[in-house]
């Protein structure tokens, strides 16, 4: 039996890695305040990281066993097969945040209901004007694919690998989601990474645009020309993008099937209030839940480890990958176009999922080359296919391992 520590005098019971946990909580409160960063997600999710590393913090699940000399602390693992077994004295105290997580993220359903909101979110006018775009998307998802390899080659088993690999989903819920189905042991770590790295699009994507392409490639300019897509056409694509994923990725089914409701709900236009409701309310009551939920995974004895240093390290590799991949392609499809006719690569790296940071960036990346090169359409074109790809990938990625 490993005794943790006793509940007299709580102030003595503060461990070092407890106060790291409190500045990195402290750190996402801060990025959320100050700088803006994703604050409807880093702000809860900072301040879970506080209230789960008060010790004996009622908020998360606790074994303690009864003593003369009062109640001592036991850890998880040790606790839970000691009052499993019936020791006698043993007892289990079940914490919010641990019920919680529980109700909403070890069933999926918060990830699924956030999917419902992003989709209302989403116009795919620009993609629909210009279906090409889609296999940007596609290209866009090479740093999931290469970062598996990398995890798998550090040590990481299988299962942990394709969860940390899908940080370069740039999607927070399907993050979640497939981390979760896996059964990851590094749950919080990847949320931590994948919504940080969400939150940084601004500061990563620009250097590794500019390292693969040249200012006058930065300068192409891309007229936009929009096709005319007819209100059936926004009401069948979500319908057929749902079926046509099921019968290709069935393990998405519910990731996209969730979105696409979301965005069916938006473009049926006799459900204008249920839509408002989806896009602001439910969207921003889910992510605060998940953000204080997600942070039982945060707790010092499971956080703070080198493998927790590794998945941020991998994170980072995913997305500049991810970028490079995007990138690299629209330089590809360039050496075979005509002149006046050619893309400007830097779309290409909005094709991650970081729904619409990385389109931004990419806007005022060209704006900064040239202020009357405008690639904000393009660029909101190439993101949603990110957003449709992504969910695919992770399917998939789910299909081939789960």
């Amino acid at each position: 039996m490993e005794v943790i520590t006793s509940v007299f005098g709580n102030v003595v019971n503060i461990t070092w890695q407890q106060i790291v946990m409190w500045v990195v909580g402290a750190v996402l409160i801060y990025l959320a305040i100050k700088k803006d960063m994703e604050p409807t997600l880093l702000l809860p999710m900072g301040f879970g990281a506080i209230l789960v590393n008060l010790p004996w913090s009622g908020v998360v699940d606790r074994y303690y066993m009864k003593t003369a000399g009062g109640e001592i602390l036991l850890s998880l693992e040790e606790g839970k097969k000691l009052f499993e077994a019936g020791t006698e004295g043993v007892s289990y105290e079940p914490g919010v945040i641990d019920e919680l997580f529980g109700m909403g993220i070890a069933n999926e359903l918060f990830p699924l209901l956030l999917f419902v909101g992003i989709g209302a979110m989403i116009d795919f006018g620009p993609l629909l004007s210009n279906p090409k775009l889609m296999i940007f998307g596609a290209a866009a998802q090479f740093g999931i694919f290469m970062t598996l390899s990398l995890a798998s080659l550090l040590g990481f088993d299988l299962k942990d690998a394709a969860s940390i690999a899908i940080i370069g989903a740039a999607d927070g819920p399907t993050s979640i989601f497939v981390a979760n189905f896996l059964g990851s042991k590094y749950v919080g770590a990847i949320m931590v990474a994948a919504y940080s790295y969400m939150a940084l699009v601004p500061v990563i994507q620009p250097p590794v645009i500019r390292l693969l392409t040249t200012k006058k490639e930065r300068m192409i300019r891309m007229p936009y020309k929009p096709a005319a897509v007819s209100k059936t056409t926004k009401i069948l694509f979500p319908i057929v993008i749902t079926v046509i994923t099921g019968i290709v990725a069935p393990r998405s089914v519910a990731l996209i099937g969730f979105l696409m409701f979301g965005n069916l709900i938006r473009e049926c236009g006799v459900l204008d209030s249920l839509s408002e409701t989806a896009q602001k309310v439910l969207a921003n009551l889910v992510t605060l839940f998940l953000g204080i939920t997600i942070a039982t995974k945060m707790q010092a004895d499971q956080f703070l480890s080198k493998e927790t240093l590794m998945i941020i390290a991998l994170g980072l590799v995913a997305f500049i990958f991810d970028t490079a991949g995007g990138v690299l392609f629209a330089k590809l499809i360039n050496i075979f176009a005509k002149d006046g006719k050619k893309l400007n690569p830097m779309i290409g790296a909005a094709g991650i999922s970081a729904f619409p940071m990385s389109a931004r960036v990419v806007h005022k990346m060209g704006l900064k080359e040239d202020p009357q090169n405008f690639l904000l359409m393009h660029s909101i074109g190439v993101n949603v296919s990110g957003q449709i790809a992504s969910v695919i990938a992770g399917g998939m990625i789910l299909n081939l391992i789960g």
